[in-house]
């Protein structure tokens, strides 16, 4: 490569909205960074576990790509949260996930679920199975009442205290 061609090459790249280029063949190497370059931070968390979206993972040199606004999402998202906010939810009872780790419905895939909406519970019923490190806790109802609502999907990854079931004491 020239000097020259060295030279508009990083004309074009400073002109562009890249923030750092690359290459190489043979023996010559470049890399040029651009003022937009900032350098990746890297957050180590110990407990995020992978999550599949079913879309490609982005490639570790791709730069950021925004997602692209779409207008019409947006009122029917916010119809959806209202109409989830006005149902009244105030005298209901929750029960939590007492630990981190894999929410099941039931005991294996071929036998049914331990509860469903319209099942009465008791205090100290099981309603389901939390795995965490290879072990299957049951997870037992602290409240009494009919199950409305199952806020998990099964097999997905639950918190801390985050919320399973949904209990009326009344039912």
């Amino acid at each position: 490569m020239t000097f020259k061609e060295i030279q508009d090459l990083i004309k074009l790249v400073s002109k562009s909205n890249l923030t750092e280029f690359k290459y190489k063949k043979d023996d010559v190497e470049i890399a040029i960074r651009t003022k937009k370059y900032v350098k990746e931070k890297v957050i180590s968390a110990p407990s995020v576990m992978p999550m599949a979206t079913g879309f490609p993972a982005p490639a570790a040199n791709a730069a950021p790509v925004p997602a692209p606004a779409d207008p019409v999402s947006a009122p029917q998202e916010e119809a959806s949260a209202s109409q989830e906010s006005s149902t009244d939810t105030s005298n209901l009872l929750e029960i939590k996930s007492p630990i981190v780790g894999t929410f099941y419905r039931s005991a294996s895939p071929d036998k049914p679920a331990y509860v469903k909406v319209g099942d009465t519970v008791s205090a100290d019923s099981v309603v389901c199975i939390v795995e965490a490190m290879k072990l299957f806790n049951e997870i037992e109802s602290e409240v009494a009442g009919k199950i409305v609502k199952v806020m998990v999907e099964d097999a997905s990854p639950v918190e801390y205290g985050q919320v399973l079931f949904l209990v009326d004491p009344k039912g």
